[in-house]
């Protein structure tokens, strides 16, 4: 079994165990601008023990470069509080951004496709 097949915040019969939003103690705001197709990449500056377990979660995640859309798919969470945790990891120096590519068009039929195909593949 991967490190994410079994969600501490999921219950397979029961459903969500908590709350979504009070994974991110109900902010909704992200302190830093981040796109669904925003990579996040871990830098390797703190350990997961000194975080919450859900921002050790997501940190997690991060080891390789991964867009906000993918961390948000295995953690199955709202983008928004993905985005809330990913600014607090930034914030903290866990992790860094790259934002997309300008000439990416995010409506475009082949990126979405590649996109869901890259999450397809991690799930």
């Amino acid at each position: 079994m991967s490190d994410f097949e079994h969600h501490p915040l999921l219950d397979d019969d029961a459903g969500p165990l908590v709350r979504p939003y009070t994974v991110s103690n109900g902010r909704t705001v992200a302190t830093k601008k981040l796109d669904l197709l925003s990579l996040v990449r871990s830098t390797g500056q703190m350990r997961t023990g000194q975080l919450e377990p859900e921002h050790a979660e997501t940190l997690l995640l991060c080891r390789e470069p991964i867009s906000v859309a993918e961390v948000s798919a295995h953690m199955r969470l709202p983008a928004m509080v993905i985005k809330v945790l990913l600014s607090d990891l930034v914030d903290c120096g866990a992790i860094i951004t790259h934002a997309p590519d300008p000439a990416v068009d995010p409506t475009d039929k082949t990126v979405l496709e590649a996109l869901l195909n890259g999450l397809q593949r991690r799930l």
